[in-house]
């Protein structure tokens, strides 16, 4: 399980946070209160051709004289975000037409745990509060309308880049919010498949926002739903959604892990860490483990379950061992769906969904198969399946026994 700590947030205003990354230095090796408005910000160089990138997309709808959207035909539905790595309730045919579908998002900046076995742990910041943020779901034609806040106890400025979405920055201009404030930005689904989300302030701040955990996915389906490549109907009867994440995590001079007051004070170390490109952890849904023993996902001989796999910042080769990608999508759900596949490839960057009927009892690995990191650095998540066990399929003949020569 996942765990949390949260030790009193260290308050602040929106005067002592500045925008985009601005915010970079602000975790100093003093020590004090992260992004304090007495740390003198010092941006890196490295920021300064993505500065004022946000900037620029946030003041193209004040000068524009678009007609307002037309919303008519709409009817509005709200959806309940749930933690990973179960989905909120959906169709999967669409019913009726286009919706605008209303959901909301609280930034929090939380203490996690991330490898229980050495003490890791990270100043996550997240999207209602979970590693990866809630899985968003709708179809083609919809619209979605979010409500996203920061409350005022955060230390960062956050918003919003939607992969599925289109201008903006994918809404990342629209939606800068300080701590104490809230937006809403409505976009319309015009692409079908599955798409990465993540947090993208600006400069060096995209990545140690994103390498923080801020970042999920949104499956856009079809309105008629999945089909094969002959067009005929692909149901499942769960999903699975699985967040790969990376963390570079600082460390001192023994090699231990360092620890950090609040959100943001690990910034100036964090920024050297990644710089290495080799991460400390590779982990599904937020810590090492988070998907095994008590928390494995469950599933029974028969069921099929649609495994949706996000991967914000680098590549991915899920896997799963014991059984396969029925239907694979690693791009648009309007492609014809690889089958049979034994791993397949996520792209850093984006989401991707596998579908499997489940055909024997047991557990089964879902693993990256680059095996250092499904192995070592935390890359690993478990099916338990009920039902009877096919001896067609497999059988022990023979159980290990010593043998002679």
């Amino acid at each position: 399980m996942t765990k949390f700590i949260n030790p009193g947030l260290m308050p602040t205003s929106r005067r002592n946070v500045l925008r985009g990354s601005l915010l970079a230095g602000a975790a100093a090796m003093s020590g004090a209160g992260a992004f304090a408005a007495r740390r003198a910000p010092q941006p890196l160089k490295a920021d300064a051709v993505s500065r004022s990138l946000h900037k620029a997309a946030a003041d193209q709808p004040a000068e524009s004289t678009a007609k307002p959207a037309d919303l008519s035909g709409y009817t509005r539905v709200k959806q309940d975000l749930v933690a990973p790595p179960f989905a909120p309730e959906h169709e999967q045919v669409a019913t009726g037409g286009p919706k605008i579908i209303e959901i909301t998002m609280v930034t929090e900046e939380r203490l996690m745990v991330v490898d229980e076995d050495t003490g890791a742990s990270v100043w996550a910041l997240t999207y209602n509060g979970s590693v990866p943020g809630p899985l968003i779901i709708c179809h083609e034609g919809d619209m979605i309308e979010l409500t996203m806040r920061n409350p005022e106890s955060s230390m960062m400025e956050h918003n919003i880049d939607f992969h599925a979405s289109t201008g903006a920055l994918g809404g990342g201009g629209l939606t800068h919010v300080y701590p104490g404030e809230e937006c809403v930005l409505r976009w319309k689904a015009t692409k079908p498949g599955c798409f990465t989300y993540h947090c993208a302030p600006g400069g060096a701040m995209i990545p140690y926002h994103v390498a923080h955990g801020m970042n999920g996915a949104i499956m856009v389906l079809p309105r008629d739903g999945l089909k094969d490549a002959q067009g005929n109907p692909l149901r499942y009867d769960s999903i699975a959604y699985i967040g790969e994440q990376d963390y570079y995590l600082p460390m001192d001079e023994n090699g231990d892990y360092k620890t950090y007051a609040a959100a943001g004070d690990d910034y100036a170390d964090s920024l050297e860490a990644m710089r290495t490109l080799t991460p400390t952890h590779q982990v599904f849904n937020g810590a090492v483990g988070a998907l095994t023993g008590e928390n494995a996902l469950k599933a029974k001989v028969g069921e099929t379950v649609l495994m949706v796999h996000n991967s914000c910042n680098v590549d991915s080769r899920p896997h799963l061992i014991g059984g396969h990608g029925n239907y694979v999508w690693e791009s648009s759900f309007t492609d014809q769906p690889l089958t049979g596949m034994e791993t397949w490839f996520v792209r850093g960057g984006s989401a991707a969904a596998a579908m499997y009927t489940f055909e024997q009892p047991g557990v089964y690995a879902y693993v990256n198969h680059n095996l250092i990191i499904g192995a070592m650095l935390g890359g690993t998540a478990h099916f338990v399946v009920e039902g009877e066990w096919d001896n067609t399929l497999m059988e022990q003949v023979v159980a290990p026994r010593p043998f002679t020569t």
